[in-house]
């Protein structure tokens, strides 16, 4: 495993910000950290790189134990936590020249970098004049000094515009062939990580309550349709009577069917019972693709 912890807990005073995180990002793989502002990614990304102590746990970065070797952990990935800390009277490759000698890193390693991230072509311009996306790429370049095993990204598109982040998605993409890196990706933003990611964990109060790759989670979890009647309500309680998962969305009903059930005779099942049993007029019943939104979605109920 490219990272590995085991019982991973933080407290702050009394309250618990990291609940015994066991996790598990696979070599090479784009793994989605997932969770709601407040959740407990951002202290769980500084417990992976050393930069706080556990109260209980263990980390370990491509097999090495972090409280053990913090030093020699930390050779093995490579940060972007803003797209920050660069002198802008300098060019993107004297900042890079910067930080490769305080590695004590050879001289190419600058220009690799340069080409992985596609910033050859910006390098001898002053960081003052790049665009976010440009110095978002520079922040890459500078983490991939040194040619990392595990690169950690926390919210990489923040702040771009529709084209940036788009040029964001594509390269986080294809970073584990650029490269040979695991990328750990964390964000708020399920949309950001249903588009790139390979496997995802989701953080919800501290806990993580749902780890796997994505194709094994959209294909084990519930599936869904979308019920338009012009009563919704009475819809509810009559589906919920007769043992249906069933609720409300809007003005919509979502009914929830086990991912081994036969969607289309659970559906017809459910629409004889409204129109038949119930007298309901039913609109429409659209089934939604099994998918890592409604993954997502029902995190919190896990985690009490």
């Amino acid at each position: 495993m490219a990272v590995e912890t085991c019982g991973l807990t933080k407290r702050y005073g009394d309250y618990l910000a990291v609940d015994s995180v066991s996790m598990r990002v696979p070599e090479r793989a784009i793994y989605g950290f997932l969770g709601r502002n407040g959740a407990g990614k951002s202290t769980t990304l500084r417990l992976l790189m050393g930069l706080m102590r556990p109260d209980a746990g263990t980390v370990h970065i491509a097999g090495v134990d972090v409280a053990r070797d913090r030093v020699r952990a930390s050779r093995n990935f490579g940060a972007l936590l803003e797209a920050h800390g660069f002198y802008g009277h300098l060019s993107g490759r004297e900042n890079l020249e910067l930080t490769r000698r305080l590695l004590d890193l050879p001289a190419w390693e600058v220009a690799r970098v340069l080409d992985v991230t596609e910033m050859t072509v910006h390098s001898d311009k002053c960081v003052s004049d790049y665009s976010l996306g440009m110095r978002q790429r520079l922040g890459l370049a500078r983490a991939l000094l040194g040619s990392p095993a595990i690169l950690i990204l926390d919210e990489p598109t923040n702040g771009l515009d529709a084209e940036g982040i788009e040029d964001m998605r594509r390269f986080v993409r294809e970073l584990p062939d650029r490269s040979g890196s695991t990328v750990l990706i964390s964000s708020h933003q399920l949309d950001e990580i249903d588009r790139v990611a390979t496997h995802v964990g989701i953080l919800c109060q501290g806990r993580l309550v749902v780890e796997g790759s994505v194709e094994e989670l959209k294909a084990g979890s519930s599936a869904e349709v979308v019920v338009e009647t012009a009563s919704p309500a009475r819809a509810i309680a009559i589906a919920r009577e007769h043992g249906f998962d069933v609720m409300p969305e809007g003005d919509l009903l979502v009914a929830r069917f086990q991912a081994r059930e036969d969607l289309r005779s659970a559906a017809s099942a459910l629409n004889r019972l409204l129109c038949v049993a119930g007298g309901i007029h039913v609109h429409s019943l659209v089934p939604r693709e099994r998918s890592l939104e409604a993954i997502y979605r029902n995190a919190p109920s896990m985690a009490n």
